[in-house]
């Protein structure tokens, strides 16, 4: 059972790829061709998070102690070094590969299931990397920007590089256990939010458009190894954390 559900998800892989790479020239722009699309639905997302996701992330900020939080960082960040090494071998990045794997080996085992990084004071520094820079370095354009529900702001590179790495190269979608597997997620939306709160304040402005600039230069940066390019020179505030 389990090799037919990691056929499939290769499968689904190989389809969305393909995908990508036919459609993201037909897509290829660098203004905000769907602005009228996206601000509606950022308006629906800007009100969930406010009425709903907000408060329970606020909650959760509240009643977790900073020791916990911590925990619940380590053993997510633990969880995408494998999602960093998968896609560290298919960029064929061999460095970033073993230093992904090891970490996911020493936080595994030494570090309790990743609760506690034990490989950063070893000296193994996180190396992350994601499906959509592994588009990026195949050649494939990166689209227009998208606002999509729940997700938030992508481009189309980087939306279906989420959906690779989140339903196929990511370990949550391969345990068997549905209740598990949602709770998983559930948790990793709220900590996220709870991380971001402190960030709420920055957003001036046009909010649409202050986190689309925000989002665009944070990915520019990201998929070029941390170099801006010209294209983004005239935005002037940083949004270190993507969604």
């Amino acid at each position: 059972m389990l090799g037919v559900t990691v056929s499939r998800r290769q499968s689904l892989l190989s389809i969305i790829a393909v995908a990508c790479l036919l459609l993201a020239p037909a897509l290829q722009a660098k203004d905000d061709p769907l602005e009228v699309i996206n601000r509606p639905v950022f308006v629906v997302n800007d009100v969930l998070d406010r009425w709903a996701l907000r408060p329970i992330a606020k909650g959760y900020d509240f009643v977790m102690p900073a020791p916990a939080q911590r925990g619940v960082s380590n053993f997510f960040a633990n969880l995408y070094d494998v999602t960093s090494t998968l896609n560290a071998v298919l960029q064929w990045r061999w460095e970033g590969a073993s230093q992904s794997g090891g970490r996911f080996l020493v936080n595994s085992t030494l570090g309790f299931a990743g609760l506690f990084d034990v490989a950063t004071p070893m000296g193994i520094r996180p190396y992350r990397t994601d499906f959509g820079q592994t588009l990026a370095l195949w050649g494939v354009p990166e689209g227009p920007y998208l606002m999509l529900p729940l997700f938030g702001p992508r481009t189309f590179r980087s939306g279906t590089g989420t959906l690779v790495d989140t339903f196929a190269l990511s370990v949550p979608p391969y345990i068997d256990n549905r209740s598990i597997r949602n709770s998983i997620w559930g948790l990793e939306l709220v900590h996220g939010r709870a991380r971001l709160l402190g960030s709420d304040e920055l957003i001036s402005g046009d909010r649409y458009i202050f986190v689309r600039d925000a989002y665009l230069q944070q990915r520019a940066a990201f998929v070029n190894d941390g170099e801006l390019q010209d294209d983004f020179s005239d935005f002037e505030d940083g949004w270190d954390q993507e969604f």
